[in-house]
């Protein structure tokens, strides 16, 4: 619907997944506050159109200034990467916690009535994702309580701040839980990157030094399932506009092992790499995939997009930025 006189905060409008966001709700329009504690000349996307502020959203102080005079807010805001990156920065990951409630008391005290965070497969308990047959999480997995040691509990933690403010001031609180965003416009390098980015970067290095093999954290067996970023975009809004105020898996149900996937990108390369194997680097859970039961019947929706599909996109943008050699090349400014 074409509603110009709504103004949206997208907390974490500098990243990847709030790039994309902002953009699409641009396009819908919307009014939209962008925020991001990174200098703007960081941020993946950032548009004109758009009300561009930095601010460290840790604050209370910053979130009011942000969530003043808004109707919505869609806190995507996490200090966050690939299983690299969080298995090693537990406690910086549990910080994001602060972005979180203060937002949530910020839009109490701002009397912003629409509120939706964005939460992880990684609240599901670790004692459900022990084999690589997962047969999908459902949303109740996440009880009794076992998740990611860090990262996923400040997750866990953050959809019940949701919840009580919900049932105590009357705030609409919605949750997803994001399963492996992926695609174009994101991070691909530096330490934060996720799998199917990561093994794009490897596999294109590869095929451009002639040296044609591949580093593989784990024994490549562990299973994920992977979601294209205008799925990711399309339910989120799907979500936030819904009457569905419990937690909602949010991810593809299309399984696969980490061998599979870059069996995926050789395929689209036209190349064929010697696997290195590296057992000691962090792997995660052992099995972990999306059920998507629920939004189907809830939403009568669920992702789509193949991974084939969505890691062709990603597999060109990743070449086009590496092929380019430029260091601010995923940086799409428009004004």
């Amino acid at each position: 619907m074409f509603r110009k006189n709504v103004r949206v905060l997208v907390a974490g409008a500098g990243g990847f997944i709030g790039g994309h966001l902002v953009c699409n709700l641009l396009k819908a329009g919307f009014q939209v506050r962008a925020v991001d504690r990174k200098p703007q000349w960081q941020w993946y996307q950032r548009y004109g159109e758009a009300e561009n502020l930095t601010l460290n959203l840790e604050e209370k102080e910053a979130c009011i200034q942000a969530a003043n005079g808004c109707d919505e807010i869609y806190n995507l805001a996490a200090d966050m990467g690939g299983m690299g990156f969080i298995e090693l920065n537990k406690g910086k990951c549990m910080l994001s916690v602060l972005i979180n409630t203060h937002l949530l008391q910020a839009a109490q005290i701002c009397g912003v009535p629409r509120f939706f965070y964005a939460s992880s497969a990684c609240v599901y308990a670790g004692y459900k994702q022990t084999e690589t047959s997962n047969p999908g999480l459902k949303e109740t997995d996440a009880y009794p309580a076992d998740p990611e040691d860090g990262y996923g509990w400040e997750k866990l933690f953050s959809e019940r701040m949701c919840r009580h403010f919900m049932e105590d001031f009357g705030i609409e609180t919605r949750v997803a839980r994001y399963h492996n965003v992926y695609g174009p416009n994101g991070t691909y390098d530096g330490g934060r990157e996720k799998a199917p980015a990561a093994i794009c970067r490897k596999v294109i290095t590869a095929l451009r030094s002639g040296k044609l093999e591949i580093d593989i954290w784990g024994d490549g067996l562990q299973t994920r399932s992977f979601q294209y970023i205008d799925d990711c975009i399309f339910g989120t809004r799907a979500i936030m506009d819904s009457q569905i105020r419990q937690p909602l898996n949010l991810g593809s149900a299309e399984m696969v092992s980490i061998n599979q996937l870059v069996a995926i990108v050789e395929d689209i390369a036209g190349v064929k790499l010697k696997h290195n194997y590296q057992l000691d680097k962090p792997k995660g859970v052992r099995g972990r995939s999306s059920d998507n039961t629920l939004i189907k019947e809830l939403l009568d929706w669920e992702p789509s997009i193949s991974l084939r599909e969505g890691m062709e996109k990603t597999y060109a943008w990743i070449y086009d930025q590496i092929a380019s050699e430029k260091s601010d090349s995923s940086i799409v400014n428009r004004f």
